[in-house]
């Protein structure tokens, strides 16, 4: 029986997605921007009808007051209902539609009025600011309801006040127009808010991508992880943006290249300064695994380039491995010397043994003496010219198996190289190839000869290996250097044709070059250049310098 299919459980609540949630936010704040900004376009709207009634019903007012009939009539006649002056306000009234159109005297008692039944009466509202000669505009409540006013003095002919014109205009019908604009605002609101929530929903849509439909708790959870890793891994980390600036470094970068996180937001040039590590880091030098110096460490740096145009680049300490690979080298240099030895030492003791049998005792002691010398001197004369144990034990060794084979190996007398190499395990691979491919093409050949020519200049190491053999071609002075390329016989298990191409590609790595040209002697002469093989030469104490 199969098992059954896992029960998905449902969450209730509000969506966790960074989509739906950004989304959902994006609508609330349109929703909330539309709703106030249609409340703030109403308030003023108001107080603008409000303003536009007042104004109207003072032009009535004024419109009136301008009417000489109306002075002379309130001077003739009584205030009755079917007196001139009511007549006059009336037909004004009709004309410009206000609510009502009222005339009074000094002494506040209408002489017109749209309730016939108030014509005679005082007015319901103090009249003493038109009387006084000024003019007023306002809202107020009065017989017939909430009205906007607009009073002004009523003069004659003179020019003297006898009294004063008050116009209103129906409030209620301020009141709709502003209702009758508000179904146009709305649908004009309800329209900013679609291209608002369609905006919106792109918005969204975009950051749904770019985040790969995840929770804002799953972005907290690998930013969380993605900080514990990076401080933790034992490899140094620089992040850089597209500007070149540093985004971000890590516990093991900043140790490595000694800085703090001060340098966040800084270029590499202003960071670290001109020179190898800014030029790996920036890019300007392309490779795998070049080999860099930051102070007295020896970096191994990656440079892998991102998306958005920055870049990520990764540094490896191998200061800590020099020791181990001292003492490896070390021993496979004297393993290949005990071998070659152990030959040569076996055919020494058969020719010590044969002239002891022949009873040769002073050509026995001979023998032996100049045996011992030999490999005294060369022993002797390696060492006073190259410092460093690691190389200088390795040329030892290859000038036995050289003299097993037949070669003469020397070391020039131009040879000059103390004991500051930054990576002596690469310059003894490099050695190690060279000698190797000059022992095999010499090896046959009469008066076979290799010479070493290693020299120190300023932080930089030169080196030159000449041979007898018969030279390369012009040809295939670069064709050599390729992985694979080799003249000899490829073993049934086994490769050839890398060692040439290690020799270029870890000069290359240290920002150096090799090529190959014709020696002295008719042979081949290798040139390597390494332009940062060396540290800083240390200041010498007080004491060394009494």
């Amino acid at each position: 029986m199969s098992p059954s299919p896992p029960v998905r459980r449902l969450r209730l609540g509000l969506p966790r997605r960074v989509f739906s949630q950004v989304l959902l936010m994006q609508l609330a704040i349109a929703g909330g921007v539309v709703v106030l900004a249609t409340g703030l376009f109403l308030a003023p709207l108001s107080n603008e009808l409000d303003d536009q009634a007042m104004q109207r019903a003072l032009a009535i007012a004024q419109t009136t007051a301008a009417q000489p009939q109306i002075a002379a009539d309130m001077k003739t006649s009584l205030p009755t209902v079917d007196g001139p002056v009511q007549a006059v306000a009336e037909r004004i009234r009709h004309a410009s539609g206000a609510e009502y159109i009222v005339i009074m005297n000094m002494d506040g008692v209408r002489w017109s009025h749209t309730d016939t039944l108030q014509i005679g009466k005082v007015v319901s509202t103090d009249p003493s600011v038109p009387l006084a000669g000024r003019e007023i505009m306002q809202i107020d409540n009065g017989t017939l309801g909430r009205s906007a006013r607009g009073k002004v003095p009523l003069r004659d002919a003179s020019g003297d006040i006898i009294g004063a014109v008050s116009v209103g205009i129906e409030y209620d019908s301020v009141r709709a127009r502003l209702f009758h604009t508000i179904p146009s605002l709305l649908a004009y609101a309800g329209g900013a808010l679609a291209v608002g929530a369609l905006a919106a929903y792109l918005i969204s849509r975009r950051v749904q991508k770019q985040t790969r439909d995840l929770a804002f708790s799953d972005i907290s959870a690998l930013l969380a992880e993605r900080e514990a890793m990076l401080h933790s891994i034992r490899e140094g980390v620089v992040a850089l943006d597209r500007g070149g600036r540093i985004r971000l470094l890590n516990d093991e970068a900043q140790r490595l290249l000694g800085l703090g996180t001060e340098v966040v937001g800084k270029s590499l040039d202003s960071a670290l300064g001109p020179g190898r590590t800014t030029d790996v880091l920036a890019g300007r030098v392309t490779g795998t695994d070049l080999v860099t110096v930051r102070g007295q460490r020896v970096l191994i740096a990656n440079r892998m380039p991102t998306d958005d145009g920055g870049a990520v680049a990764t540094l490896r300490d191998r200061t800590e491995l020099e020791q181990l690979g001292r003492e490896l080298d070390s021993t496979r240099g004297l393993i290949d010397a005990l071998r070659a030895q152990d030959h040569e030492h076996a055919n020494r003791m058969h020719t010590l043994l044969g002239l002891l049998e022949l009873e040769m005792f002073d050509e026995a002691v001979e023998f032996v003496g100049e045996v011992a010398g030999a490999h005294r001197v060369t022993a002797e004369q390696i060492t006073e010219k190259i410092h460093d144990p690691l190389l200088a034990a390795l040329l030892v060794g290859k000038a036995t198996v050289a003299a097993e084979r037949g070669v003469t190996l020397a070391v020039s007398p131009d040879t000059s190289l103390p004991d500051r190499l930054i990576d002596p395990r690469g310059l003894v691979t490099i050695v190690g190839n060279l000698v190797d491919n000059a022992l095999d093409a010499s090896s046959g050949s009469p008066h076979a000869r290799v010479e070493v020519v290693l020299r120190a200049e300023g932080r930089a190491a030169v080196l030159r290996v000449r041979d007898t053999g018969p030279g390369v071609p012009p040809e295939q002075r670069e064709t050599i250097f390729m992985e694979g390329w080799t003249t000899k016989k490829i073993p049934a298990r086994g490769k050839r044709g890398i060692g040439l191409a290690l020799v270029r590609r870890l000069a290359e790595r240290q920002g150096g070059g090799a090529e190959v040209g014709e020696g002295p002697d008719g042979g081949a002469e290798f040139i390597v250049r390494l332009p940062e093989a060396l540290s800083e030469a240390p200041l010498a104490s007080a004491e060394e310098v009494r």
